[in-house]
């Protein structure tokens, strides 16, 4: 598969894909900053910075790299399939599997005349990836979580052997927060689904693409509560429905009816649902309930079946829609959709609410990273009088 690049405009670039694309290809565009699709055309565009231009090209380099690995013939391909399947069978994501598999190949490529390794080679492994490399300290720590995982579950190393393998230490970041009228300039200033979608961030916390990904049966209006689907970890929770919204909520709902039942006539309107209910229930994509809350404004065309469908609401136009409100209220914060839910987390701190509660409705697996806020709360830089205000 391959990439085009080619200029748009003056402040622009356009990325085609002339071969097709997959998901990866595809996440990789759209991870780009600043990103937007342009429909009439049918392509991507970027900023013709250059920092998206050098953002993009790594990027770009660790895709052909990855797909120069899967072609290579590798001595470990019986490995590598031990490692997906019990990946698989512990019910990893398909992000995950797709990383911890891109490490595990990158590692067994790289020492593949060594017929015994441990952690001598994990260690030097992991030290290129920092000092040469010069990956952020997540990366490094995804890599070795692989090589750990692949090491204990495929060769069934034995982990106190493993216990010097290096750790990256994480930088310590103070996320960024509103305060509540500041979250209301942003909100205000947004309008339609979009604007609900905003709300939903901040009135309930949930992830960008938890409130994407809602469908009709998500929303409870009888319990007044949402259900969150395969959140992050593969967890499905329940938040609170904020009362103000439902009215909103009701009105959108009408609308995805009026868009569905015109699908229906049309020949189509399959939403895109998991494989092992569709199996039992051929018939389900077509159900109602299943479709999305925030559908997209266009059904997608499947090149080889003709099958059309539609998609949920592409998450850049609701980054954008926010960033807009941002520098139309005059905010000099770095606000993003991600804020929204930060600030849910802060202000609901501030409001009483006890840790673990919020700990649940966030998704968080450990409560210290939802401890995070109280350090926002515990700032004492606010009560401190600078000497020059003495003077």
């Amino acid at each position: 598969m391959k990439i085009q690049i080619n200029r748009f405009d003056e402040k622009n670039l356009c990325v085609t894909f002339p071969d097709g694309f997959d998901n990866e290809l595809l996440n990789l565009v759209r991870s780009v900053p600043g990103r937007k699709w342009n429909n009439e055309n049918k392509q991507w565009l970027i900023p013709d910075t250059e920092f998206t231009k050098r953002f993009l090209y790594s990027k770009i380099k660790d895709y052909e790299m990855r797909q120069k690995l899967r072609t290579q013939e590798i001595p470990f391909n019986a490995e590598i399939e031990k490692l997906k399947n019990v990946l698989t069978a512990k019910h990893y994501s398909s992000h995950t599997i797709d990383a911890y598999l891109g490490w595990v190949k990158q590692f067994l490529k790289k020492y593949e005349k060594l017929s015994i390794l441990g952690q001598n080679e994990i260690n030097e492994f992991l030290t290129e990836l920092a000092v040469k490399f010069k990956v952020s300290p997540s990366t490094q720590n995804q890599a070795m979580a692989a090589l750990l995982f692949y090491f204990r579950f495929v060769k069934n190393e034995n982990p106190d052997s493993l216990n010097s393998v290096i750790h990256a230490k994480t930088k310590k970041h103070i996320p960024v927060v509103l305060s509540r009228n500041e979250v209301g300039q942003i909100l205000n200033r947004m309008t339609g689904s979009k604007q609900l979608a905003a709300l939903i961030l901040y009135g309930t916390g949930i992830r960008l693409n938890e409130v994407l990904s809602l469908r009709i049966m998500d929303i409870d209006f009888e319990l007044n509560e949402i259900i969150v689907r395969n959140g992050k970890g593969g967890k499905d929770r329940q938040v609170m429905l904020p009362a103000m919204i439902i009215p909103q909520l009701k009105d959108q709902i009408k609308k995805v009816k009026v868009i569905h039942d015109q699908d229906l006539k049309d020949g189509w309107g399959k939403a895109k649902i998991p494989d092992s209910y569709l199996k039992k229930y051929p018939g389900a994509a077509k159900e109602f309930r299943w479709q999305w809350l925030f559908p997209q404004k266009n059904r997608w065309a499947n090149p080889e079946t003709k099958e059309e469908g539609r998609w949920h609401l592409d998450e850049s136009l609701l980054q954008r829609a926010v960033k807009q409100a941002v520098l139309e209220s005059g905010i000099s914060k770095p606000a993003t959709c991600h804020t929204l839910r930060h600030c849910f987390a802060t202000h609901m701190l501030e409001a009483g609410y006890d840790l673990r509660t919020i700990q649940e409705l966030l998704g968080h697996s450990d409560v210290r990273t939802t401890m995070i806020y109280t350090h926002v709360l515990q700032n004492k830089t606010r009560e401190v009088i600078s000497p020059l205000d003495r003077m």
